[in-house]
């Protein structure tokens, strides 16, 4: 190996080591500066890898049922009780971690990136491509969430890739609106105003200059509405144009409880409605500590 190379891989060694000192170092800072939030984030990480290893939790397949144990409290061999046809709980409520929490992060990371290119090219160029584009978010945004995504699952059919398109098309404003708010008070600012000089053209300005300052809130809104689009997804399952089962979700576990009878055995609705609560709360406060270390304004403040 020659004197070039050795040199090279100790010169990557050292940026490896360095970029993972800051790391450590920002994350440390952010335990002492928002415990809460960081303890919140360790239970989003625990539910992450939930679903990523639900084969080895789970004790039994979600399908499988169990016809000697049919609606049954918990016990021993079944901790969170079976359905109406004797299906585990536990291990339905874990493999439904992983259609939730796949559906929910496509969703927003599709229409939360559509909606952040959308409102940087509409904050930047502005005049009547950013009348129109506003136009058009308004207008998404005068639907409720819940009932925009229904109306294009219903219009689509029910199916995984339409659940996700649903809920991220109602994503789509919230990220063009704040993400244009940002571009337009970057586009005034002297170091924009130097590249505009040096005759830096419109793609390079947009991509070079503006992006990389706007991916703080682009971050803060992607945590943020993650507990948003569980809540959608979980409503849709339960009203039955979401992902359809016999693929277990959180929404449709909910709704398959309502066939036990006129008052659903409480197990059936305690578990995988803990699971969304608790989903949700890690993820929103979550987002709230991120928003608090990334906006200047408020650091050092409780």
């Amino acid at each position: 190996m020659s004197d070039a190379t050795v040199q090279q891989v100790q010169d990557e060694a050292v940026v490896h080591h360095s970029l993972l000192r800051r790391m450590g170092g920002g994350l440390r800072t952010f335990v002492r500066r928002s415990p809460m939030s960081a303890f919140w984030g360790v239970i989003a990480a625990l539910i992450i890898v939930m679903a990523i290893i639900a084969p080895v939790l789970a004790p039994y397949p979600p399908l499988k049922s169990d016809f000697r144990a049919m609606t049954k409290a918990p016990t021993e061999r079944h901790w969170f009780g079976t359905d109406q046809i004797g299906r585990d709980t536990l291990s339905r409520v874990i493999y439904g971690s992983r259609a939730s929490l796949t559906v929910a992060v496509s969703a927003v990371v599709l229409g939360t990136t559509l909606g952040a290119f959308w409102g940087l090219a509409s904050g930047y160029f502005g005049g009547r491509f950013d009348l129109v584009s506003q136009r058009i978010m308004e207008f998404l945004q005068s639907f409720p969430d819940l009932i925009l995504a229904m109306a294009i699952a219903m219009a689509l059919g029910a199916g995984f890739g339409t659940v996700i398109v649903a809920i991220a098309i109602t994503r789509i404003p919230f990220g063009g609106r704040v993400i244009r708010s940002v571009v337009l008070s970057l586009k005034e600012r002297a170091f924009v105003e130097a590249a505009r000089g040096l005759g830096a053209s419109h793609t390079r300005m947009m991509l070079r200059h503006i992006l990389p300052q706007c991916i703080a809130p682009y971050l803060v809104l992607a945590t943020t509405h993650l507990g948003v689009a569980i809540i959608i997804e979980a409503s849709l399952g339960f009203l039955g144009v979401g992902i359809p089962p016999p693929q277990p979700t959180w929404g449709n576990m909910l709704a398959d409880s309502l066939n036990a009878g006129l008052i659903p055995p409480w197990w059936l609705v305690l578990f995988p409605g803990g699971a969304i609560t608790l989903t949700v709360l890690a993820f929103n406060l979550l987002g709230d500590g991120i928003r608090d270390a990334l906006d200047p304004r408020l650091r050092g403040t409780a």
